[in-house]
């Protein structure tokens, strides 16, 4: 088992910070985050392109050649691979591998459950070490119906998946639904409005992830800063100083 494996196995669960950059990355190792994900949403949206559409393949290949060196842990966020030719998914997950990561995510899209499956079991006999945590979006995208939710874990265990993930389940009896119902280890997506880290942890919960928060919240900060002093009012929050940044990211010159 490699020791990103084993996070997934120890208490408490793995509470997993995504970055979309080198910057929010540092800035989460130094804080003690000893596993880091990446969030498409995050990756897209600062190349301004589109999430979801596969159009990033090159952009999240170059943030993980520039994160796998880190001292931290690295999976990475890789939409669906970017194909859906199962070899070609093989061939991006060499790459990251061979870039540092640890893991990757693959989602299903709701699209055929064979294809993603293909995709897993050729992923994991590529690169056998490399975590693959299989996706199935019928709570974010579709309406959480549970036979087909089972259906798509079900393939894609039997298809080598390390872990799988169900992003948009909230309620707690579902939760623990499925933590029975599967072999593998369980990730969900954090909800502000869900249970908290230590009732996830409860209810068997083996990896919790943050996507596209911290993104969407730096955003947002960002946002209302602006606003606020263009309003003449003094901005609310924190702010990390010139020299914090700097610090993250090594000397350089200018301001």
């Amino acid at each position: 088992m490699t020791p990103f494996a084993a996070l997934h196995h120890t208490a408490p669960p793995l509470f997993l910070p995504n970055a979309w950059d080198h910057a929010s990355a540092a800035a989460l190792a130094a804080a003690g985050f000893y596993a880091i994900g990446t969030t498409s949403l995050g990756v897209a949206a600062a190349a301004g392109l589109p999430d979801g559409a596969a159009a990033t393949r090159e952009a999240t290949l170059r943030l993980a050649r520039r994160l796998g060196g880190e001292p931290f842990l690295l999976t990475v966020d890789a939409e669906g691979g970017f194909s859906d030719d199962p070899e070609q998914v093989a061939e991006l997950a060499r790459e990251l591998h061979a870039a540092g990561a640890v893991g990757v995510n693959l989602e299903d899209g709701l699209g055929p459950v064979g294809v993603h499956a293909a995709k897993v079991a050729a992923v994991k006999s590529a690169v056998p070490d490399l975590f693959v945590n299989a996706r199935t979006d019928t709570y974010w995208l579709g309406d959480g119906d549970r036979a087909d939710t089972l259906r798509r874990l079900d393939a894609y265990q039997e298809a080598g998946a390390d872990g799988v993930f169900v992003p948009g389940i909230a309620d707690p009896e579902g939760i623990t639904d499925l933590v029975k119902h599967v072999e593998v280890p369980l990730n969900v997506l954090h909800s502000p409005t869900g249970p908290a880290l230590p009732a996830l942890a409860d209810l068997g919960v083996r990896r919790v992830s943050l996507g596209s928060l911290l993104y969407r919240r730096a955003l947002g900060a960002a946002l209302e800063t602006a606003v606020d002093i263009a309003a003449g009012r003094a901005p609310g929050g924190t702010a990390p100083s010139y020299d914090d940044v700097q610090a993250l990211c090594g000397p350089r010159s200018g301001r």
